[in-house]
């Protein structure tokens, strides 16, 4: 297990030299998160990554949020595709470099999901998904495909924080640009590239979450611990690489 002293945090943020695979939107982010014993997680999270703890605590977390202007490198932006997406991961730590792990990502694109798990090998999800906004309140639904499990949250837009400074909760939460996934017996590391979120906070007026327990966690109940919210930022996605392979000088892959 890691704490936060223990790791470069500022490196992942720098852009990589290689070439984009590809570019996306991310927009009206919520940062919801709660903490879970340590003892729960460790089973659920490859042992290859280890544990990444803020203060001695893991917490997961779920992001519903908007994809827009998703599209290869190589794609013309009219053939850009948005639809929403609903990440539940936790933070890790593999090779010193901290990142997430995803447990699920829901997705309401069917081409999204066989794209990502066929590129990324990423646990996508259909799922039936609604996002509504009146004035500073944002009203979420999914529920996965065959009756899956749900997650709705309602939340209302607070005051601004500004971007998050390192060292602090809001930044080892939010700002996170490499994933983790293993592969058969293999770890591949993604990067993503953009500017900090800026971001604000969220007051839950309403929540009601299963996919924290279709995941093998322990159930959840009332609101999260800690709920941030961003209007977006524009992203650059990098191709996966061995998570354990040399690096190159002044390159995070």
């Amino acid at each position: 297990m890691m704490d936060k002293l223990d790791i470069d945090r500022s490196a992942p943020t720098l852009r990589p030299s290689a070439k984009v695979f590809g570019y996306n939107s991310w927009r009206s982010l919520a940062f919801l998160h709660w903490a879970v014993p340590v003892e729960a997680l460790r089973p659920l999270v490859p042992a290859e990554m280890a544990l990444d703890l803020f203060e001695g605590v893991a917490y997961v977390g779920i992001v519903p949020f908007a994809m827009r202007n998703v599209r290869r490198s190589w794609w013309p932006c009219l053939f850009a595709v948005k639809f929403l997406q609903t990440n539940l991961r936790t933070y890790v730590v593999c090779n010193n470099r901290p990142g997430v792990y995803f447990f699920s990502l829901e997705a309401d694109s069917r081409l999204a999901v066989f794209g990502a798990r066929t590129n990324f090998g990423l646990p996508y999800y259909y799922a039936r998904m609604k996002m509504t906004q009146s004035g500073s309140e944002i009203d979420y639904f999914t529920q996965r495909a065959g009756s899956g499990p749900i997650h709705k949250v309602r939340y209302q837009i607070g005051e601004p924080l500004g971007p998050s400074q390192p060292g602090t909760l809001e930044h080892f939460l939010l700002e996170r640009y490499l994933l983790f996934v293993k592969r058969g017996e293999q770890v591949f590391v993604g990067q993503v590239y953009h500017t900090p979120h800026p971001v604000q906070k969220a007051h839950v007026l309403d929540v009601h979450d299963e996919l924290i327990a279709a995941a093998g966690l322990p159930v959840v109940s009332g609101p999260p611990e800690f709920a941030h919210y961003s209007p977006g930022v524009d992203v650059e996605l990098f191709p996966l690489s061995n998570a354990f392979a040399p690096r190159l000088s002044g390159a995070v892959p």
